[in-house]
């Protein structure tokens, strides 16, 4: 008798939710360690082409860490449309203005670039501070990895 690999349905998926600080944690490491909890890479039942993750909330993002000389070497670049407009803004400039959006950024692009992928970077939210009012949902601390 051979064994069948069971894959997960939408319909079945168990979402949980857990919390995170980003204090002092470095940016690179903490995004992988989240998207990997968005896609449901830790669960048992992983299937890839199903969103199978859970919900993620991640505080104090104006805390987290950039390694050796990324606050000022590092550039987040967009253009506004129109001829000769290509904006570039530095990350420390960037963690000061919009820290969410630094995290935001890091972990979706540790995602499928696809709708999967945008439907899984739904369920992930970031505060600057150390409030959020998710707790009606009774987060967990995220498992070491």
């Amino acid at each position: 008798m051979q064994n069948k690999t069971v894959s997960a349905r939408p319909a079945e998926v168990e979402r949980r939710w857990f919390i995170v600080s980003a204090r002092g944690r470095t940016l690179g490491r903490l995004a992988a360690e989240v998207a990997a909890v968005l896609r449901g890479k830790h669960k048992p039942t992983y299937t890839p082409h199903v969103d199978c993750g859970d919900h993620v909330i991640v505080l104090d993002a104006e805390r987290v860490r950039l390694t050796g000389s990324k606050r000022e070497t590092k550039m987040r670049y967009w253009h506004t449309g129109y001829p000769g407009h290509l904006r570039a803004r530095s990350y420390g400039e960037l963690l000061e203005r919009e820290p969410e959006e630094v995290i935001r950024r890091a972990v979706g692009g540790m995602l499928p670039h696809n709708p999967l992928g945008r439907q899984m970077l739904k369920k992930l939210k970031v505060y600057a501070g150390s409030e959020h009012p998710h707790e009606a949902q009774m987060p967990e601390p995220l498992p070491e990895q």
